[in-house]
């Protein structure tokens, strides 16, 4: 596989590059898109530069007959789904092509979608591109996508054991609230220079500066995101906005990391996979969850992450062109 995803692709389908499929997965933040295009080289064409947001598809599988040829990958904002709309438009990705099929009263589908935004905004995709939306179950896909990235032939089953309100969509709303960043891969790179300790009350600050030894946890362990935040007398301003995105990242990976382990221990299991767009590749998010999965689990326990892990409900919405096991509306 490629390495992870990297903003919108610049490239587009080759003359000789034939899109054979496409889906999206429409969600509270987040669009997500997936297409395929076939090539008769299956490589790099003349004047195309390779890009992280492809993957190259030699093979499939019993269940997700993929042949050959390249996914392309794309996001856009909710907010900004008539630009999402014009991509669309822009890279004749609703021409007409393999991935159209006819019903019996005639009236053409034209791409599989998935995530609430698949009901929302059905009439929008109607109006502006003239084609229906084929609704695809959520965590159907999310379950299709993953398996087809880890080439699992697995029967489809699943159970949802727990959720939490606090994820991607709550570190893009409270940080665009309190730093002014206008998108969320911005509010993202800020963390990269930000500093957690001069916001995050630590077990150090607490006890003197010494590890509390007797419960086994050390002095740079965060004891209150946010909490030396309640004993300074200072305001929002005086802090630096690199150092609020990263102290936000910092609270929500560990509670990510910890909520999953509590669920894994539940069912015995030792190896946990992250998906989501939260994550999106950023090896500091990455690192944050693995240490707060080996801190819960003393080391039992380990953190997985899949590359294209945000496109999990796209490739699951994808792969039901060729597979009948997914329920549709």
């Amino acid at each position: 596989m490629d390495s992870g995803i990297r903003g919108q692709p610049e490239e587009r389908v080759s003359e000789v590059d034939q899109v054979s499929h496409l889906a999206v997965d429409i969600g509270g933040s987040l669009i997500k898109l997936v297409y395929s295009s076939s090539n008769e080289t299956s490589g790099v064409e003349k004047g195309e530069t390779a890009s992280d947001d492809i993957l190259e598809v030699s093979n499939g599988s019993d269940n997700y007959p993929i042949h050959y040829g390249r996914l392309h990958f794309a996001k856009f904002e909710t907010s900004k789904i008539n630009d999402c709309l014009e991509f669309i438009s822009s890279k004749q990705l609703c021409r007409s092509g393999s991935w159209h099929h006819v019903t019996s009263d005639n009236h053409r589908i034209a791409i599989k979608a998935t995530g609430g935004g698949a009901y929302k905004f059905a009439d929008l995709f109607k109006e502006k591109l003239g084609v229906s939306l084929d609704k695809v179950d959520e965590m159907d896909c999310l379950v299709a996508g993953a398996n087809f990235l880890l080439k699992v032939d697995g029967d489809g089953k699943f159970e949802r054991v727990s959720g939490t309100s606090v994820g991607g969509g709550t570190f893009w709303g409270l940080g665009r609230l309190l730093t002014k960043c206008k998108s969320f891969d911005e509010l993202l790179e800020l963390s990269y220079s930000g500093n957690n300790r001069v916001i995050d009350m630590l077990v150090g600050d607490i006890y003197g500066g010494t590890d509390y030894t007797k419960i086994g946890l050390s002095s740079t362990t965060i004891a209150s995101s946010f909490g030396k935040a309640i004993s300074e007398n200072k305001e929002l301003q005086d802090y630096r906005p690199e150092d609020v995105s990263r102290s936000l990242l910092r609270m929500i990976s560990n509670n990510i990391g910890q909520i999953a382990y509590l669920n894994a221990l539940r069912f015995g299991l030792k190896r946990i996979f992250f998906g989501g767009f939260f994550i999106r590749g950023h090896p500091y998010t990455m690192d944050t969850i693995s240490v707060a999965v080996q801190f819960w689990s003393k080391g039992e326990a380990e953190a997985m992450f899949l590359r294209h892990e945000g496109f999990l409900g796209a490739l699951g919405a994808f792969v039901s062109h060729e597979s009948h096991s997914l329920g549709t509306s």
